[in-house]
């Protein structure tokens, strides 16, 4: 029998902000006496918002606009907010940098739902809106490799899967929106890492001033040959490492790209048009004269270009969508443990674990990472074994809880993430020893990362399974 949870995604961008609302259904797999398997079965879209320009004035996102707008689409759709079960607020592009992004996320967060997690930050951007357009089912059906450019107001975000996996990320501040043009064809806004292109190229680009479409040309020209560098076409473009936001991606690890697909705001802007028809700066900024300089490249030129199924939407498709997963069925938790929050990941490689003596010692001093005056909880994370002994899960047991005394001793609820199926006997163990006076959370079939964050709501199917958002929190 399937079971559903309403999804929500919002999206703050740097030029817009949107919502969806879908349905996300769930079913147990496994025949009858045997352990359960519940398995994600359909997305489904039941709601898009209108698009809003994002509000935001002197640098700030004005959080009552989101707040009203949130509220009112809700009623457009009639919905209860207490109904929302799972999904993301996405603060993507520049929107990310603003200096109140990281409070505006957290207050919307309880805002939109209890279990609806507030995120930013350009890696997991990029994955979701490669999901979001569909990039990664493509992917995932031809068992191929697929980069996707997701190119919004403020930046460009690129993923790249292999047969359905993520195997790198990248971002660049290059969009629509880094230069803003009035309906008079006069410059207002210009960001900073444009203005330094400027300074340096001698263009006649000036705020205030009526912008040229020559000199405009120059700065979506250097763009393009950026974009196109980063997915290994061209020689590299004086201006790459500026324009790069956090990192590029790191081709040299795999092989030549061949298949591509562009989603975001300036995806609906890339199509040929003449210069007179350019000048009438659309939307108010660059994406026409961008988009166009796209359309004749050797990336858009040359590679197989992928239909997308969302090009603007894609992001909160993506955040709606795609961030939800669930535990594997051999779980072993304590209710009154649930749900939690925020709680960043440390991961345990296999050499670590191969030494029970010297694990404990590596727990505490990993731990000790995410600690500042204070320790904070954090989720212990390990791959484990498909087919663990009695010996391997005792060992590792008493090495986890000898290493997360400082834990337990602040009476945190111990969570323990595993990529293989052993979290029952694991979890059964460990409680044993550490008693009902603490709390434990231990689940599988997870995969997580240093640098990830953990949210883990309320049992699901009967209580089998744990939703989890395995997340990266970035505010830069």
């Amino acid at each position: 029998m399937s079971e559903k949870l309403l999804s929500v995604g919002v999206d703050i961008g740097t030029s817009t902000t949107q919502l969806i609302l879908s349905i996300i259904s769930f079913e147990n797999m496994a025949s009858s006496f045997t352990v359960p398997r519940i398995v994600i079965t359909d997305k489904e879209i039941i709601y898009k918002s209108e698009i809003i320009i994002t509000p935001i004035e002197n640098n700030l996102i004005d959080a009552e606009k989101i707040k009203s707008f949130i509220t009112s689409e809700y009623q457009k759709a009639s919905i209860n907010k207490m109904d929302i079960k799972t999904g993301a607020i996405i603060i993507t592009g520049e929107s990310a940098r603003k200096i109140n992004a990281e409070n505006v996320a957290n207050a919307l967060s309880g805002y939109v739902g209890d279990f609806v997690v507030a995120t930013a930050g350009p890696d997991l951007e990029s994955i979701i809106a490669g999901k979001g357009c569909g990039a990664y089912e493509d992917s995932n059906h031809n068992h191929n490799l697929v980069v996707n450019l997701d190119i919004g107001g403020g930046t460009t975000n690129l993923v790249v899967f292999n047969d359905g996996d993520v195997i790198d990320t990248g971002c660049f501040d290059i969009g629509g929106r880094q230069i803003k043009i009035d309906q008079n064809q006069r410059v207002t806004y210009i960001a900073p890492k444009v203005q330094e292109i400027i300074n340096k190229e001698k263009l006649d680009i000036v705020e205030g001033a009526k912008i040229s479409l020559r000199s405009l040309r120059r700065i979506t020209q250097i763009f393009t040959e950026v974009i196109n560098n980063a997915v290994g076409i061209g020689q590299k473009n004086p201006y790459y490492d500026l324009l790069v936001t956090h990192k590029p991606l790191e081709l040299t690890r795999y092989g030549k790209l061949e298949n591509i697909s562009f989603s975001g705001g300036v995806a609906d802007c890339i199509c040929d048009l003449k210069d007179e028809e350019l000048i009438g700066f659309k939307y108010g900024d660059i994406g026409f004269v961008l988009g166009n300089d796209i359309y004749y490249s050797d990336m858009y030129q040359k590679l197989n270009v992928i239909d997308t199924v969302e090009t603007i939407r894609a992001t909160v498709v993506g955040a709606g969508s795609h961030t939800l997963d669930i535990s594997g069925s051999t779980v072993s938790y304590d209710l009154e443990a649930l749900p939690v929050k925020n709680v960043p990941a440390i991961s345990f490689n296999d050499d670590e674990v191969s030494d029970f003596g010297t694990l404990p010692e590596i727990i505490k001093d990993r731990i000790k990472w995410h600690s500042d005056d204070a320790i904070h909880n954090c989720a212990l994370c390990f791959k484990g074994l498909h087919s663990p002994d009695y010996s391997f899960i005792t060992n590792l047991g008493d090495a986890i809880i000898k290493g997360a005394e400082d834990l337990l001793d602040l009476d945190y609820p111990l969570i323990i993430i595993l990529e293989n199926d052993m979290a029952k006997s694991l979890g059964h163990y460990i409680k044993a020893q550490i008693g009902k006076n603490h709390l434990m959370i231990c689940i599988d079939r997870v995969i997580t990362g240093d640098g990830d964050y953990v949210d883990i709501g309320h049992p699901i199917a009967g209580g089998d399974v744990l939703p989890i958002v395995v997340k990266t929190l970035v505010f830069s």
